[in-house]
């Protein structure tokens, strides 16, 4: 009882929130605090009651969008885990994000030399990535993933040295986020997972996104300068 009300509950009802209009960004959250639970060193048996009702949520949630498809977009999921196993459908824009993602090769064609970007629906946010391999080649989408990869490092050497427990957790919290949604916009542009409409942290177009991910820099930037004086 001592972590469920205060940790388990919470981050279910929050995750619950946020699923029926954005399941990706959902399933972010819900890793992410699984990860802060290990990190935190919550016993085991709290981790896996955190996994077994976000599992028993889950199946609630699909019970009731069969029910009020118009309320949570249980078909939307459907039909992009099919398109993803099946390369049917919606796959179209995959084999877009592929054919940019060969164009490009080692060097790239250019700054602003994107063909595929024409015909990519979400150039911009959701294949972002493609268009910079396209544009960049293979060594600029490796700059991109390093750098992300540099971030979550240079943070988790940041909070080793922390004296305080909270502000270690803000930062390596913040991190993750940031980096988990990173990883999930790449992986759908080399098609390792199905369509997720999770933007590229700092680099795809949208304003609300820009903003959070610069509050959650600056955060982290604070508990950098804290523990520096300290």
């Amino acid at each position: 009882q001592s972590a469920f009300l205060p940790i388990i509950m919470p981050v279910i009802l929050v995750c619950l929130l946020i699923a029926p209009s954005n399941l990706s960004t959902a399933l972010v959250i819900f890793a992410t605090a699984i990860v802060m639970m290990f990190i935190g060193r919550v016993a085991p048996k709290y981790i896996f009651l955190m996994m077994f009702c976000g599992l028993v949520a889950f199946s609630g949630l699909i019970v009731v969008g069969q029910a009020f498809p118009e309320k949570v977009r249980v078909n939307t999921w459907t039909s992009r885990l099919r398109s993803f196993v099946t390369n049917t459908e919606e796959a179209d824009q995959t084999k877009i994000a592929k054919m940019a993602i060969a164009n490009g090769g080692l060097l790239g064609t250019g700054p602003g030399n994107s063909v595929q970007k024409n015909f990519l629906p979400n150039a911009f946010s959701d294949y972002l990535y493609a268009v910079i391999i396209e544009e960049y080649g293979l060594f600029g989408g490796f700059v991109i993933l390093a750098l992300y990869v540099m971030l979550f490092l240079r943070v988790v050497r940041l909070v080793t040295k922390s004296p305080k427990t909270f502000p270690a957790m803000l930062a390596i919290g913040l991190t993750l986020m940031l980096t988990v949604q990173a990883l999930a916009n790449m992986a759908v542009s080399v098609h390792l997972v199905p369509v997720t409409g999770l933007p590229l942290p700092m680099l795809s177009m949208g304003g609300t996104s820009l903003l959070f991910s610069c509050v959650s820099l600056g955060m982290i930037l604070s508990v950098s300068k804290f523990i520096e004086t300290e």
